[in-house]
């Protein structure tokens, strides 16, 4: 996926933008979002809310999907997680 806003060593098979979505909506997309990839398939979560910073980790942790990478670029909160491999959203 080449998108701009991406770092170079990021890469996803899906992308979910919950940019102006308040919790608990952004997790809500995520779980859903991820519920459509296969297992080790990776999603790209762009999110506004500050929550996020805790709620999206918190949700890969709990549901055992990997969060890859982390990172902020102005007011926009980025989020790779890798789909655990044997399980639903």
């Amino acid at each position: 996926m080449n998108d701009p806003i991406m770092p170079k060593t990021c890469t996803s098979d899906a992308a979910l933008d919950t940019s102006g979505l308040n919790c608990p909506l952004p997790v809500l997309k995520t779980k859903k979002a991820l519920a459509a990839l296969r297992g080790g398939q990776r999603l790209h979560v762009i999110a506004t809310d500050p929550g996020s910073q805790i709620d999206i980790p918190a949700f890969a942790a709990q549901t055992g999907h990997a969060l890859a990478e982390e990172w902020r670029e102005g007011d926009r909160f980025h989020f790779v997680l890798c789909k655990r491999p044997d399980g639903p959203g």
